[in-house]
């Protein structure tokens, strides 16, 4: 779902649609994503036969549609109804209602710098597009990792800053979690600063990825660590980074070391 998109669908897209006319030979439509007419014939309804096509298609109902025919010549677009696969359809939907939330946080963020300007607006929305593949996985992102991801995609910083404020105050992540714990001792002088330094060091493990970890005392020399991501294949690798580079570091400090999966 792009901010910006050619004036035409291409044959095979599949597209969002409001019904607006329904006859007996067919229906007509708008395409809500490029503001156009299309038109939908009885054969296109479904794949078994059709006694009354208001049993599938009725004014104002929100369709998902495949482009099956375009002559941007003559401005005519045709459309099916029965090629859209349920899964396809599900897919769809999702894609417009991500795109449809992305906009309206574009629109909040413009808003809150003081830019007006709808051009700019869609400028923005195509640099997370190219950068993310979808605007609204550009708000994801910096609601995991910070301003920064959106600044090395080129976004401008007082964009990236706002961005992520808005994110982190609107967008929810879907998320999982998995724990394991440390049993972590050090007999050294210092070994209180050495358990620390093996600490932090797990923690710096998973920076950088699309996950967040949390290390808490459960009573010394127990230490829980908790890691939260989109996936179980993400917090599975960044629980791994972090058990390995603990494990090194407590090498190096001549910290006694063990890992327990929770």
């Amino acid at each position: 779902m792009p901010f910006k998109r050619s004036e035409y669908p291409e044959v095979g897209d599949l597209v969002i649609a409001t019904a607006t006319k329904v006859f007996d030979h067919g229906a007509y439509v708008k395409l809500d994503e490029y503001g156009k007419e299309g038109y939908i014939p009885l054969g296109e309804v479904s794949s078994t036969w059709v006694r009354n096509i208001r049993d599938y298609v009725r004014e104002g109902q929100k369709l998902v549609l495949k482009v099956i025919r375009v002559d941007a010549r003559r401005g005519h677009i045709d459309l099916s109804l029965r090629r859209v696969t349920e899964r396809e359809k599900k897919d769809k939907l999702m894609e417009w209602k991500r795109w449809q939330r992305a906009k309206k946080l574009l629109e909040l963020v413009a808003k809150k710098l003081g830019v007006r300007s709808a051009r700019k607006i869609e400028e923005i929305g195509v640099k997370l597009e190219e950068h993310f593949g979808e605007a609204y996985a550009a708000f994801e992102q910096a609601v995991l990792l910070g301003e920064e991801v959106l600044v090395k995609a080129g976004v401008p910083k007082e964009w990236a800053r706002e961005i992520t404020k808005i994110a982190r105050e609107h967008v929810e992540l879907p998320e999982v979690i998995v724990r394991g714990y440390f049993t972590l001792s050090s007999t050294a002088p210092d070994g209180v600063e050495r358990v620390k330094r093996v600490l932090l060091k797990a923690l710096e493990a998973v920076k950088g990825l699309e996950a967040r970890a949390k290390i808490y005392t459960m009573g010394a020399p127990k230490y829980r660590v908790e890691i939260k991501a989109r996936d179980y294949r993400i917090a599975e690798e960044a629980l791994k980074k972090a058990v390995v580079a603990a494990t090194l570091q407590a090498k190096e400090e001549k910290a006694a070391i063990a890992f327990t999966r929770e």
